[in-house]
């Protein structure tokens, strides 16, 4: 026991920091991951929101939802139409969610791609369904000239609030139209070049046909709820790369 004890002592200095530094760090990603996929609770206030959420996703992100007692039960799609510079009419729409499924198929480890605009629309469904009737309707309106339409659509959507929590529902869906409207320029861009000036995107989700009825034949799935942006600006976002987007998008849009 003295050798081994005296053995732990003679490891150099750098061999443990490293080791220490190995412990810290796992014990802060199992803290993150347990607070990310609890239920939501004081427990979060932990760490703080954003600190959370740049660190879980896009890599770490997790959902339990697949299980009882709620789990998912329908699907997210995007859809992108775009004008382009030179036309005053709006191209045809590509549904961005069908071309990243592209990716799945057939692939045993399906890269994270596959599923960033399914996963963008269910949380821009989920912050405008917070929103009240007057706020949805501004969420309608064309927000699409200068550089500052966001700044435009958060004073829209925070005059429409009656309270704090609708205030504080406007804010959370601006940050939500801000990703989304981004991630829908990169499509745009991908498919019809660098001359897009606008877009418009559309967040629907469908329920699957519902477990009483999943032994009929003949069920039919409930019709989508959709919910349409209005037409939007030029947005980007620091460190998008929209020509490494392009190549991996059309390459599944595209099929090569």
């Amino acid at each position: 026991m003295n050798q081994n004890l005296a053995s732990v002592r003679k490891r150099p200095l750098w061999v443990r920091v490293v080791t220490i530094g190995c412990i810290a760090f796992t014990a802060w990603h199992l803290l993150a991951t347990f607070l990310w996929v609890a239920p939501p609770s004081g427990l979060r206030d932990v760490v703080p929101r954003k600190a959370l959420s740049s660190y879980m996703t896009p890599l770490f992100g997790q959902s339990w939802s697949v299980f009882a007692p709620a789990p998912v039960n329908g699907d997210y799609t995007l859809r992108v139409r775009a004008v382009v510079r030179g036309s005053a009419e709006a191209t045809d729409w590509v549904d961005a969610t069908a071309v990243e499924a592209n990716m799945l198929t057939h692939h045993a480890f399906p890269p994270r791609a596959a599923i960033l605009s399914g996963i963008q629309a269910r949380d821009y469904k989920k912050t405008f369904d917070k929103l009240n009737s007057d706020q949805q309707d501004a969420v309608a309106a064309g927000y699409f000239k200068g550089d500052d339409w966001l700044k435009r659509l958060d004073v829209g959507l925070t005059k429409a609030a009656a309270s704090k929590s609708e205030r504080l529902a406007a804010r959370a869906h601006v940050d939500s139209e801000g990703t989304t409207a981004a991630y829908a320029m990169q499509v745009a861009r991908a498919v019809w070049g660098s001359a897009v000036k606008s877009v418009d995107f559309e967040v629907s989700r469908q329920n699957v046909v519902p477990f009483a009825s999943r032994n009929d034949p003949t069920a039919q799935r409930p019709k989508a709820v959709r919910i349409s942006s209005g037409w939007r600006g030029v947005r980007t976002v620091s460190g998008q790369d929209d020509g490494r987007f392009a190549e991996v998008f059309n390459r599944a849009r595209i099929g090569k």
